[in-house]
């Protein structure tokens, strides 16, 4: 069984509409590359804002 990983050596990027952190989680695994938004309410905003 693999070792933990302490949090702040986990992967992270920014979020492509509010700016702020997101750090990599579990249910991203397999799609990590393409994570643009660090929520729903982002995604939406996002997707609002283009004409």
């Amino acid at each position: 069984m693999p070792k933990m990983k302490k949090k702040g050596d986990l992967p992270s990027k920014t979020c492509a509409q509010c700016g702020l952190p997101m750090v990599w989680r579990k249910k991203w695994e397999k799609v990590w590359d393409e994570v643009r938004f660090c929520s729903d309410r982002c995604r939406a905003a996002a997707k609002g804002a283009k004409p």
